[in-house]
């Protein structure tokens, strides 16, 4: 598979270019021909899809919050089918629904399946994006992951390799436990202990503790649509991005 066929970046990571126009300019620059949308692009999403349109980008997922899953659904399906998103992923649990119990997480597995069946019914499929605290052993000691997927066997799964191994977790340990549910990775970079520490210790992919040159065929062999970059906080977004792309290419 030729890497401009899997490989997309998570627009979140340009948001300091502070221009929807800029964001888009920086992943053409970058040679990067598929992106990840975020919620707010639904805002007007025939405006993002003629963006889109005018540098030959694509976007095949987006990113949906839980408030929206629930009570704007319709809005959501009119938005993906304007822009073109085929996979939708929930890309983190709100603050407050954050429990440290198992109950307060079957709740919000048996929410998202919900809505990941009413979503598949209109041809869309949904996941979930994971951090570093869905690792974090529940008051009967379970794991949230676990129990979120326990709640919801139909729901797919974009895995954020950084945030499993910032959770003390092995990555390949989880995503081939949970091969059937992924649908795409996100492509990250830890940076070594000390640095970055104003970028959130995180960095290009290949300049850091992550050893992507191994990770990426390994990542590979899964059966997922899309591995999307992405940094969640970067100085310099159109930096990442082409530095990122550029080191990927080599592989």
């Amino acid at each position: 598979m030729a890497i401009d066929d899997i490989l997309s970046i998570q627009l979140y990571s340009l948001r300091f270019l502070n221009d929807r126009e800029k964001e888009l300019d920086a992943v053409q620059a970058a040679g990067i021909k598929l992106v990840e949308a975020v919620q707010g692009h639904l805002d007007d999403a025939a405006g993002f899809k003629a963006k889109l349109d005018a540098r030959g980008l694509q976007a095949p997922s987006c990113h949906v919050s839980m408030e929206a899953l629930e009570s704007r659904l319709d809005w959501i399906v009119e938005g993906a089918r304007t822009v073109g998103f085929t996979h939708l992923y929930m890309p983190a649990v709100p603050n407050e629904q954050r429990v440290q119990d198992a109950a307060g997480w079957q709740r919000t597995g048996a929410a998202l399946a919900v809505a990941a069946d009413k979503l598949g019914k209109e041809g869309l499929s949904l996941g979930y994006h994971n951090h570093d605290w869905e690792l974090k052993a529940l008051d009967d000691g379970r794991i949230p992951l676990e129990v979120l997927f326990e709640a919801a066997p139909d729901l797919g799964w974009q895995a954020d390799v950084a945030w499993l191994a910032r959770g003390g977790a092995d990555p390949l340990n989880w995503l081939d436990r949970y091969k059937d549910r992924l649908t795409a990775i996100h492509v990250k970079d830890i940076a070594p202990a000390g640095q970055n520490l104003d970028e959130d210790g995180w960095c290009d992919v290949g300049s850091g503790t992550m050893n992507w040159s191994r990770l990426w065929g390994q990542c590979l062999q899964y059966p997922v649509a899309l591995m999307v970059l992405e940094h969640d906080k970067p100085k310099d977004g159109a930096r990442f991005a082409k530095a990122s792309a550029d080191f990927l290419r080599t592989l």
